[in-house]
């Protein structure tokens, strides 16, 4: 059975708006009840959901989109969308049945959820049996700068890309760029590769001006050398077009609230439910295994590279180096109460009170002490990036691997790379999975943990 490539894609989101407006109408009226203005109610949380749903992205699901972007912006839906709705029965009702309203927006986006779920899957599921949903592509650059691209293509045909031809340019590249967009003019091809590192800024512009003029998407794959980002926001100024290669989601009003609140809850959780009694417990046994004060304070750099006060339980005996030598494994600086404290990461838990004192995140990058950030700044590339963010007591890197000890470069390169890509991916959930994982490792026992 041969599906034309991509003939029911334009009808996918609008089907999938009215299914919506459905869901969220119909549940209205079956869990919260008739409203004396119910046709001007309908369009009240109509017009609110899709407002909402436009500035969150949404409906901005692609192939390519990962299915925790769409949790974290269902998540986002939901939260914004509850509160309009509390607002609109307070105008509409006389009374206002909070459960009712809470149980409605609940039931109606995981509703939303579980369709817009099944769409993503049955498509991806689509383009492998029918090879349906699908768009034709091409590759134009050398080997090693489209080798990467070329296996996802092939290795990954549920994202429905179907390479059909490969064009290198080691040799003379203006025949094979012209050979390149003749093919794709005869064969109607949807979408060109170009390998950024090959081609001069002439060809590129060559490259889409042949684009544009024949409706084709043109899309470019930058190498290593190239400093481009993930997350590039491109924002005009006036009439100015400016590009900004780096976009820190945290530093939005929004993500900085939402942020700011889950770490008050979580941080006071932990401080009401364990530190409280936990803290003089430690006091006595710090005390009693060697002689010195319950926290040990030490200066680290956090956001915007500003100093702040670290507190640790003490896990060493007093000593003249611990603000300039990390830890290392067998060292005999640690206490016997250190060793287990530092195995099973209690030490870490008085940096709640640095979390609800607003000096750091439960998530982000681990914060290094003064005396070595200048030494990694100068020797890592992009480490400073760390430092647009407030740093946590656990982050992507440690849930990696890349916790404690820095053995190797390539430990404090990994642990940057982490970093960063926390940086421009952040969401709420990520940071729920990765407070799960580091449980899940604390709980089995790191090995880096010393």
């Amino acid at each position: 059975m041969k599906i034309r490539a991509g003939r029911y894609s334009a009808y996918i989101r609008p089907f999938s708006y009215i299914i919506d407006l459905i869901i969220i109408n119909a549940l209205s009226i079956f869990i919260v009840g008739f409203h004396q203005s119910q046709i001007l109610y309908a369009i009240f949380i109509s017009i609110s959901w899709f407002i909402i749903a436009v500035y969150f992205g949404f409906y901005e699901v692609y192939r390519y989109t990962r299915v925790i972007t769409i949790l974290n912006n269902t998540l986002k839906q939901t939260v914004l969308f509850g509160i309009v709705c509390l607002a609109l029965e307070l105008y509409f009702s006389e009374y206002v049945y909070q459960q009712k309203i809470v149980l409605y927006v609940l039931v109606a986006t995981s509703l939303v959820l579980l369709f817009k779920l099944f769409i993503y899957y049955f498509l991806r599921r689509f383009r492998v049996l029918y090879g349906g949903n699908s768009r034709t592509v091409v590759l134009l650059g050398n080997d090693n700068n489209i080798e990467p691209l070329k296996h996802f293509f092939t290795d990954n045909p549920d994202y429905g890309y179907k390479l059909i031809k490969v064009f290198d340019v080691k040799d003379d590249k203006k025949v094979s760029i012209k050979e390149c967009l003749s093919f794709v003019a005869d064969k109607k091809i949807d979408e060109i590769y170009c390998a950024m590192a090959d081609l001069s800024d002439s060809l590129l512009v060559d490259i889409i001006d042949f684009a544009d003029n024949n409706l084709k998407t043109v899309k470019f794959i930058p190498d290593g050398k190239q400093v481009l980002s993930s997350t590039i926001k491109f924002e005009f100024y006036d009439y100015i077009p400016i590009i900004s290669l780096r976009n820190i989601l945290q530093e939005e009003s929004f993500n900085k609230v939402i942020k700011r609140v889950f770490d008050l809850v979580f941080s006071s959780i932990i401080i009401i439910s364990i530190l409280s009694w936990l803290v003089p417990i430690m006091a006595i046994i710090i005390k009693l295994d060697s002689n010195g004060p319950l926290f040990f304070i030490q200066k680290r750099n956090g956001l915007n590279f500003k100093d702040f006060n670290c507190y640790k339980f003490r896990s060493m005996k007093l000593n003249d180096t611990a603000d300039m030598e990390l830890t290392f494994k067998n060292d005999t600086r640690i206490t016997k109460i250190g060793k287990f404290i530092r195995k099973t990461s209690i030490d870490e838990l008085p940096q709640f009170f640095n979390v609800f004192f607003g000096e750091m995140s439960v998530v982000g990058p681990r914060p290094h002490m003064v005396s070595v950030t200048t030494i990694y700044a100068a020797k890592v590339d992009k480490f400073m990036v760390r430092h647009f963010v407030k740093p946590g007591i656990t982050g992507l890197a440690q849930t990696k691997g890349f916790r404690g000890e820095v053995e190797t470069d390539e430990d404090i390169i990994n642990r940057v790379k982490y970093d960063i890509f926390y940086i421009e991916n952040w969401s709420l959930l990520l940071d729920v999975k990765i407070i799960i994982v580091t449980i899940y490792n604390t709980l089995r026992g790191d090995d880096k943990a010393y």
